[in-house]
């Protein structure tokens, strides 16, 4: 790891800035390339059809041959989501702790990604050497397992990455946070701290995981009588160890539903992570032999996901389980930002169908308040400031908190992802600009849906379409046949005969005049019936529904 003169390391966000989710940074020496994380976010209201929306890594695949690999901070779909996507175009080796990567290993074969493509596992205290850098994983606590921050030594300094992180001082799996080892990096010097923004907003700490072990304990004591559902998070291994503890104290069997639950915790079981007493869980075909309120449903759907468990039992379309009056509901979980209406469609459709929704104080963050990001800051004592994984808002919310910490405002760099930060010992500045954006995934289709497209569905969405049918003779563009008008979306034809005829006028004309004019060329023809045809909807009905004009020969 040798200093090269004029040489200086390059910090390079390729996601995970101005918002929540996609999360990947690049950090650049000479011919040596790193990512920290490779995360996806779920598509807003607008996106319509849209799955999943990824990094987009054209830097990466133009730089391919300085990519030494892909450094995972921990196993939620933010950090972790876009790996099979990437890996595609990117085939570097994987490293992370072990739950990480177990999860990793059943994206990557759902993906049918090539087993030749490395993964390491790493332990805490373990460093790695890839190029120009070594990268040690430290111990922190999130509301997964195996999370960690990463120190990352270049040839002009330490930098830190938290990753997603708070200081739980009783975790219910595993150790506190290594704040020692922070301390020791802080004495020795840090270069930059790269820290996570997701609770800047929240003053104070962040409550302990053990906090909802009893509300647990209390809610099951309340509520013997009845069968309980906990929806959560699928990643939030620690929380379902709870539930599970908690049924298993109150003699009731545990149902695991919904196939990202399944998977995660048959992996966290595997690997160690979750300790399940014996004949405690049960198959959800054997929920029948049982009395109701000796049972437990831990199921996905915290988020109102349309297909999630949660939600098809509250629409009443789950194949094996029925809502019925008495049974207890608990969210375990707050909202995402985005998700605030769909969370209220499924809390109303559980309380309509008799069910009692429980979702107060049954949660606790997994993220830092300011209190904690402090204490990071005061024990690293960086010279720069990073400010990550939010967005705009929290960034600066974030800088100003540093600030105030007494870091010079020159040396807090609040960034847009694809913006180039140069640094070394002396001085470090913004420098240019990569390529970077979103990248659509449309069930196989990746990236083969833009803005194009998608404009195009919230026309159909909004409007409806409009196909208007013609045969002209071939040579003399004479009318033969027609037109004719379909529509999809737009009114119901039945009840609407006279605007359709008015329509038809409308395009016959439109046809006629191109006549009179001897205009020839169909495109041009095309072009001024939909003109027409909008102009006429549009006075008439105050609507701009998509205008699709054949013309057939004969």
């Amino acid at each position: 790891m040798k200093k090269q003169d004029n040489l200086r390391l390059k910090v390079i966000p390729l996601g995970g800035l101005e918002q929540i989710g996609m999360n990947m940074t690049a950090f650049e020496y000479g011919d040596s390339i790193i990512v920290v994380d490779c995360g996806l976010c779920f598509p807003s209201d607008d996106m319509l059809g849209i799955d999943l929306v990824i990094p987009d890594v054209t830097y990466l695949v133009e730089n391919i041959h300085k990519v030494k690999g892909f450094f995972i901070t921990h196993g939620h779909e933010d950090h972790i989501g876009a790996l099979p996507y990437v890996l595609k175009q990117v085939p570097v080796p994987v490293y992370g702790t072990k739950l990480t990567l177990g999860i990793v290993e059943n994206k990557l074969k759902e993906h049918a990604i090539p087993k030749n493509i490395k993964r390491k596992v790493v332990r805490y205290g373990q460093s790695i050497n890839v190029g120009d850098f070594r990268v040690e994983f430290i111990r922190v606590n999130h509301s997964i397992v195996d999370a960690a921050a990463l120190a990352i030594f270049t040839p002009v300094g330490t930098l830190i990455h938290t990753g997603d992180f708070k200081i739980d001082y009783t975790p219910v799996f595993g150790d506190p946070a290594d704040l020692s080892r922070f301390a020791e990096l802080g004495k020795k010097g840090v270069l930059a701290l790269l820290c996570e923004s997701t609770n800047v907003m929240r003053e104070g700490f962040t409550m302990s995981e053990r906090t909802v072990g009893k509300t647990f304990d209390a809610l099951f004591a309340e509520h013997e009588n009845s069968r309980i559902i906990v929806a959560t998070f699928a990643s939030n291994v620690d929380r379902v160890q709870q539930i599970i503890n908690t049924a298993y104290k109150y003699g009731r069997k545990v149902v695991v539903e919904g196939r990202s639950m399944v998977n995660i915790i048959a992996t966290a079981q595997e690997l160690g992570y979750i300790k399940i007493p014996d004949g405690c869980l049960i198959e959800i075909e054997k929920l029948k032999n049982y009395p109701k309120e000796k049972t437990v449903l831990i199921t996905t759907g915290s988020q109102g996901e349309s297909m999630a468990a949660l939600s098809r039992m509250a629409a009443s379309i789950h194949r094996k389980v029925s809502i019925e009056p008495g049974d207890t509901i608990i969210l375990s979980s707050t909202p995402i930002p985005g998700n605030e209406k769909a969370v209220s469609k499924v809390i109303n459709e559980l309380a309509q169908l008799g069910a009692n929704v429980i979702f107060q104080d049954t949660h606790v963050s997994g993220h830092a308040c300011q209190e904690e990001i402090k204490l990071i800051y005061s024990l690293v004592k960086p010279k720069y400031s990073i400010p990550i994984h939010g967005e705009y808002r929290h960034l600066q919310t974030h800088a100003r908190l540093v600030q105030d910490m007494g870091l010079p405002k020159e040396n807090v760099f609040v960034m847009h992802s694809g913006e180039v930060l140069e640094m070394d010992e002396q001085s470090a500045g913004i420098n240019g600009h990569v390529q970077v954006g979103s990248v659509l995934v449309d069930g196989l289709g990746v990236g083969d849906v833009g803005n194009i497209v998608l404009r195009d569905r919230q026309t159909l969405a909004q409007h409806g379409i409009i196909i208007v049918v013609a045969v002209l003779e071939r040579g003399t563009n004479q009318l033969l046949a027609g037109p004719d008008i379909v529509t999809r979306g737009f009114v119901y034809v039945r009840e609407a005969e006279e605007l359709m005829e008015d329509a038809k006028s409308v395009v016959l004309g439109s046809i006629m005049e191109c006549q009179d004019k001897r205009v020839t060329d169909w495109s041009k023809i095309k072009n001024v019936i939909r003109d027409d045809l909008n102009d006429y909807l549009w006075k008439r009905m105050k609507r701009s529904p998509m205008i699709l004009p054949i013309i057939m020969e004969a």
